[in-house]
C-alpha cells in the first residue's frame, strides 16, 4: 500500500489549487467591479468599433456605387456598340437595296432603249 505519510506532494498541490482558487476569485472580483477607468476603456473600444463598422459600411457603400456606375458605363458602352452596329447593318440593306434599284432601273433603260431600236428598225423596212 501506499506510505500516507508522506504528504510534502498533497501539501503542495492542495496549496497550488487553494493559490488558484484565490487568483481565480480575485479576477472575477476585478471583473465585476464598476471601475470608471475600465468602464472608461470599455466604451473608447465601443466607440472605435461603432467607428471602424462606420467606415466599413461607407466604404462599402462607395463600392457598390462604384460597382453600379462601371455596370451603366459597360451596358451604355454596349449600347452604343449595338445602336451603331443596328445602324450599319441599316446602312448596308439600304445601299443594298438601293444598289438592286439602280441595277434594275438600268436593266429596264437597256430594255427600253432595245425596244427602241427594234422598233425603228421595223419602222425604217417596212
Amino acid at each position: 500500500m501506499r506510505n500516507f505519510g508522506n504528504t510534502e506532494l498533497a501539501d503542495r498541490r492542495s496549496a497550488a489549487a487553494t493559490a488558484k482558487a484565490a487568483l481565480l476569485g480575485a479576477y472575477q472580483a476585478a471583473k465585476t467591479a464598476n471601475d470608471p477607468a475600465r468602464a472608461a476603456k470599455r466604451a473608447e473600444r465601443t466607440a472605435l468599433v461603432q467607428a471602424r463598422d462606420l467606415r466599413r459600411m461607407e466604404r462599402d457603400r462607395l463600392k457598390v456605387e462604384e460597382r453600379n456606375r462601371r455596370d451603366s458605363d459597360a451596358a451604355e458602352k454596349q449600347a452604343a456598340i449595338e445602336a451603331a452596329a443596328l445602324a450599319e447593318t441599316e446602312e448596308r440593306a439600304i445601299a443594298k437595296s438601293a444598289r438592286i434599284r439602280r441595277v434594275v432601273e438600268d436593266d429596264a433603260a437597256r430594255k427600253a432603249e432595245r425596244d427602241r431600236r427594234y422598233a425603228n428598225r421595223k419602222a425604217r423596212q417596212a
